[in-house]
């Protein structure tokens, strides 16, 4: 197949729940995600887990999802995507590793035509770093844009986001979209995480506190500290945004005088990590946009003790433990005893994060039909223009 043949034609990978077809006659969408995270096998982490659910609902639904995305070029794969960039025509190579169409360049930005004559997008949700002028790029090729904003680090999205000429603004929770209406003045419809818990959730108590993402970002000054100072109390580290060697092995050097800590690389499968949880940590220093991980241990009615970081307290909710972000080690010491220790304050916990993992706000199916009424608004309306 060369780059530019059609990628969306034929049978796409297996479907999750939560599509409802279309009407009789009804012309699929094509959508296309972009931004400048990498994509897995490269890259992966909550912004990719979302694309990749919206993604299969939308084949579920009928409709074609395609992906744009930068490649690193690291490991097997990326040597291979690399090789096949160099020896082909153009500025993209195609792959459909997740099982539907990923397009990867060096520079998405400068991928965007080709991108957009090889798929024919109807409709692109950009999303993260690059965000605006990849925006930008799509509405020069007269494809409209939905801006999916998924943190407040501003600096990322390369320009002011009232400039990127979007349809419609997504944040993935009240705090983010608090937080642009407050500085930009803009409106964003509320969609989280969409997770479904058929892929998270596991029917086994664990024997370790969790802390997946062991990042500076993430706490893992902080999650290191506890873990210290409760010698008796297994902790599992998971690798979630890949590490450099140099990271890495900086990490293993600084956790070996603690025999409780033990050091994993990221899984294929994450209920591999949840099935060995009994607590999951998320001790975050920056302002989380959401905090998937809470929302995805939750699922499998695991406590989470986090931080009052940005919209981590929405996704925790009375399903943990929020803790103000200047409390000292020893208050997350106690919060980590008292539900190691006391079987049944653990269990009450335990419960109250399977109801909030249910409550509606979390309804993967019924934040797909908000997303998908957006998508189906823009594009026919696009339809109109034309």
């Amino acid at each position: 197949m060369t780059p530019f043949e059609d990628p969306l034609a034929g049978a796409g990978p297996p479907a999750i729940g939560g599509g409802t077809g279309h009407d009789a006659g009804a012309r699929p969408i094509r959508v296309a995600f972009a931004g400048g995270n990498g994509f897995p096998p490269e890259d992966g982490g909550g912004v990719q887990s979302s694309t990749d659910d919206m993604a299969r609902r939308l084949i579920a639904r009928g409709d074609l999802p395609v992906v744009l995305a930068p490649l690193y070029g690291n490991g097997v794969f990326g040597w291979r995507a690399r090789a096949r960039l160099k020896l082909g025509r153009g500025p993209v190579v195609m792959d459909r590793h997740p099982g539907y169409p990923v397009y990867r360049a060096w520079s998405p930005g400068d991928a965007v035509a080709a991108f957009c004559d090889a798929t024919a997008p109807d409709v692109a949700v950009v999303q993260c770093h690059g965000s605006v002028p990849l925006a930008q790029a799509f509405r020069a090729r007269r494809v409209p844009v939905i801006l999916y904003l998924r943190n407040v680090e501003f600096d990322e999205l390369g320009g002011d986001p009232r400039m990127a000429d979007a349809a419609a603004f997504i944040a993935n929770s009240r705090f983010t979209a608090s937080r642009y209406k407050n500085v930009f003045g803009i409106d964003a419809h509320v969609i989280p995480p969409m997770i479904d818990p058929a892929r998270f959730a596991v029917h086994c108590r664990g024997s370790a506190v969790v802390m997946i993402n062991p990042v500076f970002e993430k706490g893992i000054d902080r999650t290191i500290e506890i873990a210290a100072r409760c010698p008796d109390i297994p902790f599992l580290f998971v690798e979630s945004w890949l590490l450099s060697t140099e990271d890495r092995a900086a990490l293993e050097h600084r956790i070996a005088p603690y025999p409780n800590i033990r050091f994993e690389r990221r899984k294929s499968d994450v209920r591999e990590v949840y099935a060995r949880a009994r607590i999951v940590l998320a001790p975050s220093v920056w302002e989380e946009a959401w905090g998937r991980v809470a929302s995805e241990a939750q699922c499998s009615g695991l406590p989470v003790i986090g931080t009052d970081r940005g919209g981590l307290p929405e996704a925790i909710g009375p399903g943990g433990v929020v803790l103000p972000f200047g409390a000292d080690t020893e208050a997350w010491v106690a919060e980590v005893r008292r539900l190691w220790d006391d079987s049944a304050a653990h269990d009450a916990m335990s419960a109250a994060a399977r109801r909030h993992a249910c409550r509606p706000e979390l309804d993967a199916g019924r934040q797909f039909e908000t997303f998908i009424a957006i998508v189906r608004k823009i594009s026919d309306d696009r339809r109109i223009d034309h």
